[in-house]
């Protein structure tokens, strides 16, 4: 079977791990019981190894279509051919106790009109396809025994005539069955232990109306109401699904090794939740009322500086739960997505230093205390480590926001982070009266900005560039603006925008209105082969000539943008030359950059 595209999948989940699931009704992407668990369906990562659950026509030609339920993360795949439509109804019910990281995939395949022969295929593969497992088949239940969790897939038939019969398939089972109008089967997926009993069909469906309740109860809490609010509900309801409900931690995204570049070695596991996204995701969760995720993202953000480093320092990233220990290993023998390899697990960038995340960590605190819950003592004296661990290391040179491994540089993102901790350390402590290391905080503040502006801006460019003393632009500096270190009109940010808009072949970053992160030809950042358009700097761009009053231009860049989500509303990290989506998907840090520039941008063109 041949690989789809990586924008051919919706998601679905239970706010402890989530799953892929193809046009083509195949889930090709399944950790469980949670995010960072081994795989048990990974077929995008190999096609012969890793996995899968399908259930597709046998009928040659058929048309594919998906949706989300309205207002839900309930995803519908519908098969339409001369004979017949049938449909699967994905979900996994949310429920609210520790046993629900063990929560089933349910899914729900129902005739439509007239009739369809339809295929079952379960293939799982655990740990990454690297165990082996026996299979016991009694009726309508499959077992499937693994020494370190067993599953199990059952099935229960509605309507007259309807059967199917579950025959082992190698290390897997299949079946063959036919629907007509108003007869469904129901298949579970779960942890073997979960069920004694025959599946009940009515259960699934009261289960079905209880996940519908909760997604629908949830973004109604949404205060946003401006243009391209469904877009902007789609991505809440996506970050919602990336989230680990048993600490608050939000995932980059919920995949490992999708390539950034098809055939590349730029494949990298973000199933983490990194410092560097907290600002962001903290300033996208208030501005649409949900306090709640809010905080419980800024607990977890407590507890890691509660647990620094011995030498006073962060992480740039650790697992849901907290982990810092993130080892980095490969699947030699998987061939990749469309044979781009290697297949890497873990992520040894969890060892790097990345000065930025300070001031990302500095800028969440700051804008949670402003407008949600004001901060306790323990945090602010945690933070004030950390801050005079900023102090010490500002000057040093890292790998920077892209986390490259071609070498330490002084990355102007960096300084400019470090400004930012200190610059909120300094606000935060003189609008809440805290004790504060104020004279030496305002020095090195002040150092940092003289540094910036004489360092890490280049004459003969006009521009703000990626490092000191270079001539290579970062789109990273878009931020410059937004995080208040230069007025968004200042001439030398305005020489920066028209540099960065630039298309590539003229020196620029821009091409066709979508971003690249930065010249991959220009910057030696240790990898070989090309990537994409990176999504998040494209928002990032609408966001810098919103505030530099080119509303004009920032909205159209903006509408065409939003052409480049998939049918279902996803974006994946990057976008390629055709429009494909490329790297891990749905991403965190995409969905969070068009929450913000949409609310900035409706609020200019309102007048605000």
């Amino acid at each position: 079977m041949a690989y789809i595209p990586i924008e051919n999948y919706g998601l679905i989940g239970n706010l402890h791990t989530t799953a892929m699931v193809g046009l083509n009704g195949s889930i090709d992407w399944f950790c469980y019981p949670a995010f960072d668990s081994p795989s048990i369906f990974a077929a995008i990562l190999d096609d012969a190894k890793g996995g899968r659950f399908q259930i597709a026509p046998c009928h040659e030609e058929v048309t594919c279509k998906q949706i989300y339920v309205p207002d839900t993360n309930i995803l519908i795949t519908r098969f339409l051919t001369h004979e017949g439509v049938s449909e699967i109804t994905d979900f996994m019910p949310i429920g609210t106790g520790e046993e629900d990281h063990y929560g089933p995939i349910i899914r729900q395949v129902k005739g439509v009109r007239g009739f369809l022969h339809l295929r079952m295929e379960c293939q799982p593969a655990f740990n990454f396809g690297r165990d082996k497992h026996t299979i016991e088949i009694a009726r309508n239940r499959a077992v499937f025994q693994h020494e370190g969790l067993s599953c199990a897939l059952g099935c229960a038939c509605e309507g007259a005539g309807v059967e199917m019969k579950l025959e082992r398939d190698g290390s897997g089972v299949k079946g063959l069955f036919t629907l007509k109008e108003n007869q469904s089967i129901t298949f579970v997926f779960e942890k073997a232990e979960n069920r004694d009993g025959e599946l009940n069909s009515e259960a699934a469906e009261k289960l079905l109306r209880a996940t519908e309740d909760y997604w629908r109860g949830w973004i109604r809490k949404s205060r946003y109401r401006g243009r391209w609010r469904e877009m902007v509900d789609r991505s809440a309801l996506t970050l919602k699904l990336l989230t680990y409900a048993p600490t608050g931690a939000i995932v980059a995204a919920p995949t490992c090794s999708l390539p950034e570049g098809i055939g590349g070695e730029r494949n990298w596991d973000y199933r983490y939740t990194w410092i560097r996204d907290a600002s962001f995701t903290i300033y996208g969760l208030m501005r649409l009322g949900f306090t709640e995720e809010a905080a419980k993202f800024m607990g977890w953000i407590k507890d890691r500086c509660a647990d620094l480093n011995p030498d006073g320092s962060l992480q740039i990233m650790y697992g849901i739960r907290g982990e810092k220990e993130l080892e980095e290993f490969t699947l030699p023998d998987w061939e990749g997505y469309r044979k781009s390899s290697p297949v890497r697990v873990g992520n040894a960038a969890s060892e790097q230093l990345q000065l930025d995340i300070y001031g990302e960590l500095m800028d969440s605190v700051y804008l949670f205390n402003k407008y949600g819950t004001p901060i306790d003592h323990d945090l602010w004296m945690n933070l004030s480590k950390l801050l005079e661990w900023v102090c010490d290391h500002w000057n040093e040179k890292d790998e920077g926001i892209w986390e490259v491994r071609g070498g330490r540089q002084h990355f102007l993102y960096s300084k400019l982070m470090c400004w930012v901790a200190l610059d909120r350390g300094l606000r935060l402590a003189d609008k809440r009266s805290f004790p504060a290391n104020t004279e030496r905080w305002l020095k090195s503040r002040n150092a940092i900005y003289q540094e910036i502006m004489t360092k890490g801006f280049n004459k003969k460019l006009g521009a703000f560039v990626q490092s000191f003393g270079s001539e290579v632009l970062d789109a990273s500096n878009l931020l410059m603006p937004l995080v208040f270190f230069v007025s968004p009109s200042d001439p030398r940010m305005i020489g920066t925008l028209n540099n960065i808009t630039k298309p590539p072949h003229e020196g620029g970053l821009v091409s066709d209105s979508l971003v690249y992160r930065y010249n991959v030809e220009q910057t030696a950042d240790g990898l070989k082969g090309e990537e994409g358009t990176f999504n998040m700097c494209t928002f990032w761009l609408v966001e810098a000539l919103t505030r530099a009053g080119e509303t004009k231009k920032a909205r159209f860049i903006f509408e065409k943008m939003l052409t480049y989500a998939n049918h279902v509303g996803l974006f994946a990290e990057e976008t390629g030359p055709r429009g494909e989506a490329l790297g891990n998907s749905p991403q965190a840090f995409t969905h969070l950059g068009l929450i913000s520039s949409a609310f900035n941008l409706n609020r200019k063109l309102e007048g605000g």
